[in-house]
């Protein structure tokens, strides 16, 4: 039983469809609801669950985590994707926007790490990836606050692992770099297409399946020897 957060987003509503298709169950959330038309359907909704709840107060998480306790009686995996950015040099930078991105990325993750590991403990373990980003190391302007939480976000996952390895539970953190939907791309022109490409060695942007494959393979059996380490999936980015 896996639980996605910001399913409503490019890269969390590609995994609940990935991993619905692939058989699992899946309980998903985001602050904000599933598009019109994007929600699961038929067979695949008996085993989906969506709730809407903010993933930076804890009584929304502690609630959700109930409801998934009384859904399903456990919880084997976690995939969060949940973030905020609000760019600005460091100079204009406004104090509440350099809150608002270290608790919609940074603190976001810790609580959701804290409650799901708690019930994972309850069935004997399971796995956690939390989504980083190139741009935890690499220092983009007007990036500051989204970077530093990133990064932050990465040593979190390494000291998770250290904690939660006595309770058989995984984490580990991807790094994605650029990546854009099929339908975003379809909408930018050769040039701007071209531009993004010469920043990779891939000569392209990375797709949301692409990103999700890395992590349906960290939320696996496959990687039962993983644990405490960064992913990159970048395309090659800055080298």
């Amino acid at each position: 039983m896996i639980l996605i957060t910001g399913a409503a987003g490019m890269l969390g509503l590609s995994a609940v469809h990935m991993f619905l298709e692939r058989g699992a169950v899946v309980a998903a959330c985001d602050a904000r609801p599933i598009p019109e038309g994007k929600m699961p359907g038929g067979d695949k909704a008996q085993r989906f669950l969506f709730a809407e709840a903010n993933m930076t107060s804890e009584i929304h998480i502690i609630n959700l985590m109930s409801t998934i306790r009384e859904r399903f009686g456990r919880l084997d995996g976690l995939y969060h994707n949940v973030y905020v950015n609000r760019t600005a040099k460091i100079v204009n930078q406004d104090l509440l926007d350099w809150e608002d991105t270290v608790r919609g990325t940074l603190t976001s993750t810790f609580l959701m790490n804290k409650h799901a590991a708690g019930l994972m403990r309850t069935n004997g373990g399971g796995a956690i990836v939390n989504t980083s980003s190139v741009l935890g190391t690499i220092p983009v302007p007007e990036n500051a606050a989204y970077g530093a939480s990133k990064a932050a976000v990465e040593q979190l996952t390494r000291v998770a692992a250290v904690e939660l390895a006595p309770w058989s539970i995984r984490v580990n953190a991807i790094v994605p770099g650029d990546f854009k939907s099929e339908e975003r791309l379809a909408g930018y022109t050769e040039r701007q297409k071209e531009a993004i490409g010469q920043k990779t060695l891939i000569g392209r942007s990375g797709l949301p399946h692409e990103v999700n494959e890395l992590s349906a393979f960290l939320l696996s059996d496959a990687a039962s020897y993983a644990t405490g380490a960064l992913y990159p999936i970048t395309g090659g980015f800055g080298l």
